[in-house]
């Protein structure tokens, strides 16, 4: 068999088998992604692996650069690329993808045990984000307007002294029965 028809075959071994996975995506017919553990987990990450032309002949290319993985520090990705390299030399030559993945699910915890997640500036910015909508809430609920604060509100005029457009309801309904609706078309 040449490098594509076992790609062909792999690929379709891989549709079937993780058919509704959310785990696993295809990026392309050559590129995939999976991620290892749930969501919320915060020792979960995202494989990116690419086939090269020759693949199975050739190891695939493994990635943690997924946006996903921007947590997890930069040793703890080398020691699973390491891990994972290690695991492509043991299968070289043969349809690897289910080992690999499959392999990462079952080691998670031994290649996360030394995981210590990275403070980034996102997370940082979005805690910020949280405190200050928190803050402005309360400051919404405290704040109430006095009856002489509310009278200048109703009485405001703009540039040419009059009352903003549609402030009385009264008015409205006056200039839509004397220019007529959808229903007088007919």
């Amino acid at each position: 068999m040449t490098a594509n028809e076992d790609q062909e075959m792999e690929l379709e071994a891989l549709r079937s088998i993780y058919d509704g996975d959310e785990c696993f995506k295809e990026i392309s017919p050559v590129s995939f992604q999976f991620r290892i553990g749930e969501l919320e987990d915060t020792k979960a990450f995202i494989l990116d692996i690419a086939w090269p032309e020759m693949y199975p002949e050739m190891a695939p290319k493994i990635s943690l650069d997924a946006f996903f993985n921007n947590r997890i520090s930069a040793e703890t990705k080398h020691l699973i690329l390491s891990k994972l390299e290690e695991q492509v030399d043991a299968n070289m030559g043969t349809a690897m993808m289910y080992t690999l993945f499959e392999w990462a699910k079952e080691n998670q915890e031994a290649l996360m045990e030394n995981h210590k997640p990275v403070v980034t500036v996102a997370n940082i910015s979005s805690s910020n984000e949280m405190l200050t909508t928190r803050l402005a809430a309360k400051k919404d609920k405290k704040e109430h307007l006095t009856k002489a604060q509310k009278r200048r509100l109703i009485s405001k005029k703009d540039n040419r002294g009059e009352l903003p457009r549609g402030w009385n309801w009264v008015d409205v309904i006056k200039q839509l029965s004397k220019s007529g609706g959808r229903d007088d078309e007919a």
